[in-house]
């Protein structure tokens, strides 16, 4: 049997979209444990609009995110 790899979001904004998806909280819960209208909250997580960073911010600190810089991988040269 053979596995596909699910092609992680390269986006910050996708990344955030879809821990919202799965976070296990409701789009509800989390408009009002941030104070972020729910409608913003789910055009964003649609991806119809972007969020105000401060709104990100809240977002974030919500889901307990922790965000730290990396770098993306090399492609390879040759063959």
């Amino acid at each position: 049997m053979t596995t596909m790899k699910t092609k992680q979001p390269d986006k910050l904004s996708d990344q955030l979209r879809q821990i919202v998806l799965d976070c296990g909280k409701s789009r509800y819960q989390i408009a009002k444990e941030t104070g972020i209208d729910e409608s913003a909250l789910s055009r964003f997580v649609n991806g119809e609009r972007g969020l105000s960073m401060e709104a990100l911010d809240k977002v974030a600190e919500c889901l307990g995110l922790r965000f730290t810089a990396g770098s993306k991988p090399r492609a390879k040269k040759g063959r």
